[in-house]
């Protein structure tokens, strides 16, 4: 479970996230949206430990990221598929990830397949096309078979057809009892995706629902309601 409790985050005057509190739960995909400038990715990398709050609690599974002991094997991430040394390979990449997480090399191999990358997995990852790296950002994420995931913007870069399998592998990972919190700027894909949307806008919790809740209209038209008082940003907005 992911848990945000009243945090906070400020970067010089500019607020990033304002007292956000929710609490995402296992068996099904969450959708997580927001206008450019809510707080989205911020509120993931606190979760992660990458960022500290200047007040309030990020948890993963009760504790802080960086008091897990084994923190690959809790929650896998993808926040930035651009983010690999361009020189190494997508298999010496995940070779490295497994190492750390002192997984067997079999793994490796699974998760190549998994994501269709086995046929290209000697290839350096610089000459890799942004779809390309995009699954190879979820099978690192899914390496060491964690319970919990954090996807900022998936299906980025993907033809419809990768959209469709990263829309059914997330699904199929919720239906197994896992936690999916998945950002996205497609609001008609999450419609097609999440069982639970959590929508933030200027960094504070605008709705925590059932994609059900919200009615039998177009999700473009639910989201644009709430979120039309929160569309203006400052220059420095996250």
């Amino acid at each position: 479970m992911l848990e945000v409790r009243e945090v906070t985050k400020t970067y010089g005057r500019t607020t990033a996230v304002d007292e956000l509190s929710v609490t995402i739960h296992p068996g099904r995909v969450t959708g997580f949206l927001g206008p450019n400038g809510a707080g989205k990715t911020t509120t993931m990398r606190l979760l992660l430990g990458l960022e500290r709050p200047d007040a309030g609690k990020a948890l993963v599974n009760g504790r802080p990221y960086r008091a897990l002991a084994r923190p690959l094997h809790e929650v896998g991430a993808l926040l930035d598929a651009g983010a690999v040394h361009p020189g190494r390979t997508a298999r010496a990449h995940l070779g490295w990830l497994a190492a750390a997480a002192d997984l067997k090399g079999t793994r490796i191999s699974q998760v190549l397949e998994l994501t269709g990358l086995t046929a290209v997995a000697g290839r350096r990852v610089g000459g890799f096309s942004l779809g390309m790296r995009q699954r190879l950002g979820l099978a690192a994420a899914l390496l060491a078979d964690p319970r919990i995931l954090i996807l900022d913007e998936p299906v980025n870069g993907l033809d419809p057809e990768g959209v469709r399998w990263i829309r059914d592998l997330l699904r199929g990972l919720a239906a197994e009892g896992r936690t999916v919190l998945v950002s996205s700027h497609l609001i008609s894909e999450m419609a097609l995706t999440a069982d639970h949307l959590v929508v933030i806008g200027r960094g504070r919790l605008l709705a925590d629902t059932p994609l059900t809740a919200l009615g039998d209209g177009p999700l473009e038209d639910a989201y644009l309601r709430l979120t039309e008082q929160s569309v203006e940003y400052r220059a420095g907005d996250r």
